[in-house]
Formats: C-alpha cells, sequence, structure tokens
C-alpha cells in the first residue's frame, strides 16, 4: 500500500546522529540478505515463540475498534510485519533503513501494510494514540537514547492499547550463570567451525567481546553498557504504561542441537519479552 509518511505529512529528514547513520548504511547494505544472516531469529523455535507472543499481546488490547492497527518499530526485513499481517492487524512497518522498506513495499504489494521510513531521533509524524499495539524486536540496543525511544513508542499507543518489546539480553545473561555457561559450553561444543563467525552467535558471545567486534549497528551490547530493563519499566510506567507480561526465555538458534536446547530451555535464559498496556 505504499509509504504512510506522505498521507500524514511526514518529513522525511536524514539522521544525524553517527550511530544511526552506521546501522542504516549496514542495514541498507544487507538487507535482503538479513534473513540468512541470523539463524538465532529465522528458525522454527524461535518464530513460533513470537507468533505466541504477538497472539497473546493482541489479546491483551482493549483499544481496538475493528481491525487492530499496529506498527512494527525498527521492522527490517519484516519478521514482526509477516507474523502481525496473518493474525490479522493492519501494519505499519517503520525502519530508519531504505532498503528494509523498499523490500517490504515489494514482498505486501497491494495488501494491507504501509511503510515508515523512520528519522532516526523520534517518531515526528506519527500521531498520538494511533496503534492498538507496537511491537518491536532487538532494536532498542541499536538506539542511542532508548528510553527516549520507549516514552515515543508509549506515545502512539492508544489507551488500551500494548507495546511489545521482544528480544534484548535479560538481566541474568549478563551475570555469571553456571547453568548458562553449561549449555554454551555444550552447544558450542557440537560445532565449533560454525562460531568462527561472530553473527553466528552474537548472544551467547555478547558478554565476551566488546562493541567494536560487532558490524550491525549494535550500540547497547556489552555488560557496561546494555538495555536495561528496571529503567526501561520506569520509564514506560511515567508514561501511563503497566507491565502486563514479563519474560525471559533461552533464545533457539539453528546451530543449536535440539535436544540439547530443549534440555536447556526451561533451565536459563538470555533473552527477554516484555508488554505493556497503556491506561
Amino acid at each position: 500500500m505504499g509509504t504512510i509518511g506522505e498521507k500524514i505529512g511526514f518529513v522525511d529528514e536524514p539522521a544525524t546522529h553517527p550511530d544511526v547513520a552506521r546501522n542504516i548504511a549496514v542495514h541498507d547494505q544487507i538487507a535482503r540478505r538479513y534473513d540468512s544472516l541470523h539463524g538465532e531469529i529465522f528458525n522454527d523455535v524461535e518464530q513460533a515463540r513470537i507468533r505466541s507472543v504477538l497472539a497473546a499481546a493482541m489479546a491483551k488490547t482493549t483499544s481496538a475498534e475493528g481491525p487492530l492497527r499496529a506498527l512494527d518499530f525498527g521492522c527490517g526485513s519484516g519478521n514482526l510485519t509477516e507474523h502481525l499481517h496473518a493474525l490479522g492487524a493492519e501494519v505499519v512497518a517503520a525502519d530508519v533503513s531504505r532498503g528494509f522498506l523498499d523490500l517490504i513495499d515489494e514482498r505486501y504489494r497491494d495488501q494491507t501494510v504501509e511503510t515508515f521510513h523512520l528519522n532516526g531521533r523520534d517518531l515526528g509524524g506519527l500521531p498520538d494514540g494511533a496503534f492498538d499495539l507496537v511491537a518491536t524486536y532487538s532494536v532498542l540496543h541499536h538506539i542511542p537514547d532508548y528510553l527516549a525511544a520507549c516514552v515515543e513508542l508509549a506515545r502512539v499507543t492508544k489507551p488500551g492499547g500494548v507495546v511489545v518489546i521482544d528480544h534484548e539480553p535479560s538481566p541474568q545473561s549478563w551475570f555469571h550463570d553456571p547453568v548458562y555457561d553449561e549449555f554454551w559450553h555444550l552447544a558450542r561444543r557440537r560445532d565449533w567451525r560454525k562460531y568462527l563467525n561472530p553473527l553466528n552467535y552474537f548472544r551467547g558471545a555478547r558478554r565476551r567481546l566488546s562493541r567494536q567486534d560487532w558490524d550491525e549497528g549494535d550500540i547497547h551490547v556489552t555488560a557496561e553498557d546494555h538495555v536495561e530493563w528496571d529503567e526501561v519499566g520506569r520509564v514506560m510506567a511515567a508514561a501511563g504504561m503497566e507491565t502486563v507480561l514479563a519474560e525471559d526465555y533461552l533464545l533457539n538458534h539453528a546451530i543449536y542441537p535440539r535436544a540439547l536446547y530443549e534440555r536447556y530451555r526451561d533451565r536459563c535464559s538470555d533473552m527477554r519479552v516484555t508488554i505493556f498496556r497503556k491506561a
């Protein structure tokens, strides 16, 4: 259906923060092969979990009159967009990367998916209370001021609507956890050659490598600088949002032996998803 920006007077201005500019450049370059680079996202276990979370979030909304309107903030290649669309939502897919948005426009031509080019600073151009559901996945750690971004997510959510923040490291993951370390040791030992590429094990290695080792525009990905869930909860509460779900989970990776993952998935975690609802 094209871009929503033209309909609401959004002025497309270039991002000025160097980290945002780097993020745009990298993702424009890899947009069409992004899915193949991220086996920790595009596998059947994680995709089923995402679908379940989004369905649960939709059920928690009390704002929708007619079709539910959803914003996929930092949509990337359209992972959440695909699930939301399949669940019956009218979706606006938003990203700073024009490469990603072009890809989504091609995939959803003549369907109820619109695109919105983010300015890299805020959600300027999107009115207050525009969406029944706002979802973001593996995005906050890319944003220089991620707490300000959370306030913006709350702003564009209707009363009774929900915000889903997913795929950011759980608090437990930043501290020594002997069970997780045991899992990581066993998973790595099964096929060490695949782990020579850092992209194959970003989450498992994040405590072991510094920020400059990553090349996809990540910012808050170290023990010293990461997404603080307590602070996210604080700013969301101040914006009138209540926490209705907070769940830690062990992220599956396509290269993990399934039996090993199943043995440890309920014993340790490295990710968190939280759903907030606006009063």
